[in-house]
């Protein structure tokens, strides 16, 4: 087993709290999302399955029973932000992703 790879991809400054940024990462559209008040950053894949668009880090951020989650902005289906499954239909997830803030730099592992 190996170790995780980090990938540098911007400083924490570049967040928006409460909000989602898009980074592309080694040809991945990868929507990042820093929850303040939880001190917690989620990273998945940009593309909406439904909508066909790479749109979800403009999608709206809360919560479902606890479970952090982002509203596509075009459909509306729920994805969570820890594993990328859709509360609306349990076959389809989309990828998730390691991420950390390590000493000012947002860190992801694909």
């Amino acid at each position: 087993m190996s170790a995780k790879q980090w990938i540098d991809v911007c400083s924490q400054n570049d967040l928006q709290a409460d909000s989602g940024i898009c980074a592309l990462v080694e040809d991945k559209q990868i929507a990042i999302f820093y929850m303040n008040l939880e001190n917690k950053v989620y990273a998945i894949n940009n593309f909406d399955p439904f909508g066909k668009a790479n749109v979800l880090s403009r999608g709206l951020i809360g919560d479902i029973k606890g479970e952090p989650m982002v509203a596509s902005p075009l459909h509306k289906q729920h994805f969570s932000l820890k594993t990328g499954q859709c509360f609306e239909d349990e076959n389809v997830r989309i990828e998730s992703y390691s991420i950390r803030i390590e000493k000012g730099r947002v860190e992801v592992s694909l």
